[in-house]
């Protein structure tokens, strides 16, 4: 799915209306309509109150609408509206004209008994239009927002959150009802204190512009990740689904090598062998019999050297950073010309020694955590700023970036892919082992190597989604991601057919 910036977003608008002969009026009906039908669904209860706060910007103008739809359907509601959030906007004045008429009554400063729970707002005060901080009476509002009990549902993006540079001080929403397409600040790390959850509401804007019109950025959702997928031939085998190869482990690791190569091999990968020191052996073998096993060095590697051609070669779980390792590194990457999945000591291996990011074969992916991509390319100053470096160490070393995180962004080129999949119960040991197996076994079918980082993000936080209902977020273990990977590829396929 596509994410627009704010020029888009405005064009998108003018383009529908002109396109379906309606007004700027009937959109904003549109939109606010979708909000009121989306908190009838999950509010449903006549006891619930619904406190409506309105800037006087069009975004103020879908909290009328919403306020107005609300109370037609006898909800109980609450209408305020702040004088100091903008210049009233025609379409804004045209809706509140239409509260006048209905009756609804306003800013009447009363004070209500709120019981926890009972008390949804809905903040409409800025939009994507915002340029300036928050100040004054509108500030003091975002913060009793903030310290209040309600649920706190905002209408197409949290009030005070900018589009294009960091965000300082801004309302914390519960749910973002965002419209037609997503917004790039919503999944910046920066953020995520500001909204727990996002759901993208279709208001019918113009489907042929937003099939022909150009970004950089794409949220990977479901039907985004299937268009990557590739399905089993019904009549292959092992030797056509291609032979990975992960190598990595040191004593005290050799779990690592074990999740990468166990998941290399779930994601659909005919062979695999893990290459790694003699004191895991018996390990990989034990834990893993589908696998072969490489040894080299006794609780390290210290040569990397096999008498085959693998499709697809994982490097770096568990793998240790001996000074006899690195150098079988530095070696191995002067032989190896082919793509690369490089993680977590293969990473730290580079990034004490930046001039052996030359040797990396184009295409090769890198999987880094946060901590470990400042080390391979420096500090950000925010999430833009992060983006940026992150498009020019691509285009620089011609690499791959799976930036992982809450919400992951695979980077090639001046291409962004954020992740849809995924949540917290990811954030455990091990979890990245198995991410950068899928990434190695889906090259070894055949994926491109862009296809691959960013269909096994998305498959990857698939598993943890369809567990969670199960295991929870605190029980769910790394060594339970490959048993779900089966379960993943279900859901894509059943989804999308």
């Amino acid at each position: 799915m596509k994410i627009f910036d704010v020029a888009a977003n405005r064009e998108a608008d003018r383009v529908t209306v002109e396109r379906q002969g309606i007004t700027y009026y009937e959109l904003m009906e549109r939109a606010g309509t979708e909000v009121f039908l989306w908190l009838k669904r999950n509010f449903p209860d006549k006891e619930t109150l619904f406190h409506v706060i309105c800037g006087q910007g069009n975004n103020g103008g879908d909290g009328l609408v919403v306020a107005r739809l609300l109370y037609e359907s006898k909800y109980r509601v609450v209408l305020d509206i702040l004088e100091d959030a903008g210049k009233p906007t025609p379409d804004f004045t045209a809706n509140l004209k239409r509260i006048n008429k209905d009756g609804i009554k306003y800013n009447n400063k009363e004070i209500y008994q709120y019981t926890d729970g009972k008390l949804v707002v809905i903040d409409a005060i800025f939009g994507i239009g915002l340029s300036r901080e928050p100040e004054g009476s509108v500030k003091e509002m975002i913060e009793k927002i903030n310290h209040s009990n309600a649920y706190v549902v905002s209408i197409d993006v949290p009030s005070g959150v900018f589009m294009d540079r960091k965000t300082n001080f801004a309302v914390h929403s519960d749910a973002v009802l965002t419209f037609q397409q997503p917004k790039l600040s919503f999944y910046l790390s920066d953020n995520y204190q500001y909204l727990k959850k996002v759901e993208i509401l279709d208001i019918g804007l113009d489907r042929g512009f937003i099939n022909t019109v150009e970004t950089n950025y794409y949220l990977t959702d479901g039907f985004e990740a299937h268009k990557r997928y590739i399905p089993i031939d019904p009549f292959t085998h092992k030797g056509k689904q291609g032979h990975a190869i992960i190598i990595g482990g040191s004593y005290g690791k050799i779990g690592a090598v074990c999740l990468a190569a166990k998941s290399a091999l779930k994601s659909g990968c005919g062979l695999i062998t893990a290459y790694l020191p003699k004191c895991g052996y018996v390990v990989i073998q034990t834990a893993f019999p589908e696998a072969m096993a490489i040894t080299d060095g006794d609780e390290h590697i210290t040569h990397i050297n096999f008498d085959f051609e693998p499709k697809a070669i994982g490097i770096g779980p568990g793998m240790g950073q001996h000074p006899e390792t690195q150098k079988a590194f530095h070696d191995f990457l002067i032989r190896y010309k082919h793509p690369l999945v490089i993680d977590a000591d293969g990473l730290n291996i580079l990034s004490y020694n930046k001039e052996w990011l030359e040797l990396l074969p184009e295409n090769t992916i890198l999987t880094p955590h946060p901590k470990e991509l400042e080390r391979l390319m420096g500090a950000w100053n925010d999430g833009f700023d992060k983006i940026e470096k992150m498009k020019v160490f691509c285009k620089k070393y011609h690499v791959i970036l799976v930036a992982k995180d809450a919400r992951t962004m695979v980077v090639y080129g001046n291409e962004v892919h954020i992740n849809a999949s995924g949540n917290a119960a990811l954030a455990t040991g091990g979890s990245g082992d198995t991410l950068t197996g899928i990434i190695t076994g889906l090259l070894a079918q055949g994926y491109t190597a862009a296809d691959a980082a960013v269909f096994g993000v998305y498959l990857h936080g698939l598993t943890a989604d369809i567990a969670l209902p199960k295991t929870g977020m605190q029980a769910f273990t790394a060594s339970m991601i490959p048993d779900y990977i089966g379960k993943a590829y279900h859901e894509i396929e059943s989804n999308h057919p």
